[in-house]
């Protein structure tokens, strides 16, 4: 794979191709932060990049638990890490999934939310005594930008019961949660842990983990969060008082926090109407959170400095629906030619793209700079939440 210092460097090439800039060095960094600052297990949540490179570039960061949602995942990150602990968090499962994932794969920590799913995982491993089950709780999505409360989680009322039935079957009883995806409040985290506690008390049981789940942010344009730490610290100083054994876990599983600044795209300006840009990738691309959900990404010109502008884009499909309102702010005189780089696509780019109108073929090379910069201190030498 070719290698450059910036994108910079690749643009002078003129690619017609979409290139993705990877940068394994800030996702080994960001693993190595909740490596050592997270005073607990992380699992890596696969399904914001599930690439190979950003599975090693994880693992040589000291993150080698995996949060996988599917059998495919489950396949993969263990025909590529032979013994990794998998946990298949995903609460709703097919059971031949649960039957291969214990039988074949050795997963034992599964998630579920309703009585339902305790009997299927319970049928589909043949009543096994060493499962780890977690509940997955349904608690606020405040402060995040993608909510995910919806689809999945138990009441806080029906809570109690499945967590009694759980203890029943279960070598070792969690209790789950997920605050949102892109959670820009550190309180969500306390809110949840809260809830967490008292359905636990309402329970009657003791757990052996508690598992925060997802929502470390990312920075983006408009969207700069707290510091990661405040985060940490609010699920560590309310764990330590909780409802659990001697030796429970705290566990967590981020995802676009791990892998957001590990990547970059550099795409072509192919015309220019007023201040609409048309590129050859979008919404049905790696770019579909600008489009279907309005993220605005940090954009760069690859071409040209001077006066700034604000644009919206537009895909390279004939679908309308290509498009991203923005605004990304480039140099007012952008023209079809130059090229651009948009970052911040490590978590939730390339695994997102289609094939629709037969677009969806990347190029890849490996940039070894920081361009939009980090959250992660360079040094990574992060303070412990808990001592």
């Amino acid at each position: 794979m070719a290698r450059y210092d910036s994108a910079r460097q690749l643009a002078a090439h003129k690619p017609d191709t979409p290139v993705f800039c990877i940068r394994p060095h800030a996702v080994t960094r960001a693993a190595r932060w909740f490596a050592d600052g997270f005073p607990g297990k992380t699992y890596y949540a696969v399904k914001a990049n599930p690439e190979g490179w950003a599975l090693d570039a994880v693992r040589a960061g000291g993150v080698s638990r995996f949060d996988v949602a599917s059998i495919v995942e489950i396949r993969d990150v263990a025909a590529r890490f032979e013994g990794a602990e998998l946990a298949f968090m995903h609460p709703i499962k097919a059971e031949a999934a649960i039957a291969e994932a214990y039988a074949d794969h050795g997963v034992r920590i599964f998630s579920l939310d309703s009585e339902a799913e305790l009997q299927k995982i319970v049928r589909a491993t043949g009543g096994a005594k060493d499962l780890t089950l977690c509940v997955r709780l349904a608690v606020p999505s405040d402060g995040a930008h993608i909510p995910l409360n919806a689809k999945f989680g138990a009441h806080v009322l029906d809570a109690p019961s499945l967590l009694q039935a759980t203890r029943q079957v279960a070598q070792r009883t969690g209790l789950a949660f997920h605050v949102g995806s892109q959670s820009m409040s550190p309180a969500a985290t306390a809110r949840a842990m809260e809830l967490a506690q008292d359905a636990v008390v309402r329970a009657g049981v003791i757990l052996d983990v508690v598992d925060v789940g997802g929502g470390f942010p990312a920075a983006y344009p408009g969207m700069t969060p707290p510091p990661l730490r405040a985060y940490v610290e609010e699920a560590a100083e309310r764990f330590e008082p909780f409802l659990s054994a001697v030796n429970s876990e705290l566990w967590c599983e981020p995802g676009r926090a791990l892998v957001a600044e590990g990547a970059s795209l550099v795409l072509k300006v192919e015309a220019r109407r007023g201040n609409a840009l048309y590129l050859n990738d979008g919404t049905y691309g790696a770019l579909y959170d600008a489009g279907a959900l309005g993220w605005r990404y940090p954009v760069r010109s690859l071409s040209r400095a001077g006066d700034s502008a604000e644009f919206t884009f537009y895909g390279p499909t004939c679908d309308d629906a290509d498009r991203m309102e923005g605004p990304f702010v480039l140099p007012a005189d952008t023209a079809p030619g130059d090229y651009v780089e948009i970052g911040q696509l490590g978590a939730y780019g390339r695994c997102m793209a289609t094939r629709f109108n037969g677009y969806g073929d990347y190029m890849e090379a490996v940039c070894t700079d920081d361009p939009f910069g980090t959250i992660y201190q360079e040094d990574t030498k992060v303070r412990r939440a808990v001592q």
